[in-house]
């Protein structure tokens, strides 16, 4: 059976040029998980919209958030009873942040506790919404492995990453069940 991979984009989805629009478009079976409210997110909304998506998806896939996407991961993680192969969360926007954005409702406080499946905390050294020491303590909290991957904003559009490389090659990790780098 082939794995599938969802993409949950952040607050206000992603354009054009985001390495998730790059997958959907080049990756077989890549599909984004749809919000009711990209710009006014309410947790609760995302959180059934992710168990909708992998529900119909099976178990055998990978989701792929970012940013805002990774918080409602966090909250979806705690209540679930599907299971998925893995998740990769990238730059995980911090919610108990001040600067967190207002529209983003119900996300916070982030929830501590080990996710009940494979995944991979990735993040960038000047990412403006997560300090790296905060994505690795995050890590730690839910069971994740974490990956430092340097000077790279957001890791998002912004970033010029392209379809990024190194992303896929952590995706593949999770589709393998095998450590890559």
């Amino acid at each position: 059976m082939e794995i599938k991979i969802l993409t949950a984009p952040g607050l206000g989805s992603s354009g054009p040029f985001h390495w998730q629009t790059l997958w959907e478009q080049s990756i077989p079976g890549t599909r984004r998980i749809e919000q009711q409210s990209w710009d006014a997110p309410v947790c609760a909304d995302w959180v059934a919209a992710i168990e909708d998506a992998v529900a119909a998806a099976g178990p055998q896939v990978v989701i792929a958030a970012h940013s805002l996407a990774c918080m409602a991961i966090a909250h979806w993680a705690q209540h679930t009873r599907l299971s998925v192969t893995g998740v990769l969360l990238v730059a995980p926007a911090d919610a108990e942040e001040p600067n967190f954005p207002a529209a983003a409702m119900g996300f916070s406080p982030i929830p501590l506790k080990t996710f009940p499946f494979r995944s991979i905390v990735v993040a960038s050294t000047n990412d403006e919404y997560c300090s790296i020491t905060r994505a690795a303590f995050l890590a730690s909290q839910w069971g994740s492995r974490f990956v430092n991957t340097g000077a790279k904003g957001h890791i998002n559009a912004n970033s010029n990453l392209g379809a990024w490389l190194e992303g896929q090659f952590l995706l593949k990790e999770l589709v393998q069940n095998q450590p890559t780098l």
